[in-house]
């Protein structure tokens, strides 16, 4: 199934393209919404075209109905429409031009600076602000506000892709975007209508039983499940033009030497520089 193909309509097909046709977990309640969701791809490759008028803000008011630890409400996102500053992030995230491309280029930012802010208006120290678990509360908020702006692109015949990379280099990015100490940029996210060259497939995911465990934690089928996922994704790879190599190979060269972190090792050296001293 690629980009230009109608989503599946019933529960069987699309949690077979999801998990492959040996690996379908049974099929529960269904509706239209849960096929959007499973019919997920991220696309790397962007038409011009403007989006229509009214869909940034659809897409917050989307995001601002997520969930937000205890309503503290601690993330914000910049809408980047400056040709310069998102040349410089796509050099920074590894030369992804397709951040160049898309009509919509959101940056995604952990805030806490707005509650500072507030704390210092009215008089009252928050002495929970530079503690990791206030950073990790923002991280959480921002991404959740994310999803659901995502899922709202796509429900709107849009496509999408998540930008880590930026974090790459947070400091440029804070200087690109002015942010305030106490705001990082977490990711960007590309909206816009995928490239006609643009032929995504459903990748397939680890099989339920890899990730989903009842009551305890539990390891003892995950050899056998990791080698029929290695060999289904294999399969896709090669299919896609992606290199014939496995989810293993794939972790592995991801996570097996320090510089596929693309400066990422950095990041706690970085977070305190802006404004994050993660007691």
């Amino acid at each position: 199934m690629d980009i230009s193909t109608p989503r599946p309509v019933t529960a069987q097909d699309a949690l077979a393209l999801r998990y492959g046709p040996d690996a379908i977990p049974a099929a529960g309640p269904w509706n239209d919404h849960i096929a959007l969701l499973l019919s997920h791809r991220s696309i790397r490759g962007y038409r011009p075209d403007a989006l229509p008028a009214g869909t940034l803000e659809t897409l917050i008011a989307a995001a601002q109905s997520a969930a937000t630890s205890s309503n503290l409400q601690t993330w914000s996102v910049v809408a980047v429409s400056d040709p310069a500053a998102r040349a410089a992030m796509a050099k920074a995230a590894g030369n992804q031009k397709h951040i160049e491309q898309c009509p919509l280029f959101l940056v995604w930012c952990a805030d806490v600076s707005r509650n500072a802010r507030l704390g210092e208006q009215e008089g009252a120290e928050l002495p929970t602000l530079p503690y990791l678990e206030t950073f990790l509360v923002a991280a959480i908020d921002a991404a959740l506000a994310a999803q659901n702006a995502v899922v709202a692109a796509e429900s709107l015949g849009l496509s999408t892709v998540y930008i880590g990379a930026l974090r790459n280099d947070p400091a440029l990015v804070a200087r690109l975007l002015g942010l305030p100490p106490g705001v990082m940029g977490v990711f960007g996210l590309c909206v816009g209508y995928a490239a006609p060259e643009v032929t995504n497939a459903v990748k397939p995911r680890l099989p339920q039983a890899a990730v989903l465990f009842h009551d305890r934690y539990g390891t003892a089928e995950e050899p056998a499940l990791r080698a029929g996922y290695d060999a289904q994704m294999a399969a896709f790879s090669a299919q896609h033009e992606m290199g014939a190599t496995s989810w293993s190979q794939r972790v592995i060269a991801r996570m097996g030497k320090l510089t596929a972190m693309g400066g990422r090792d950095k990041l706690t050296d970085v977070l305190r520089s802006l404004g994050f001293p993660l007691k």
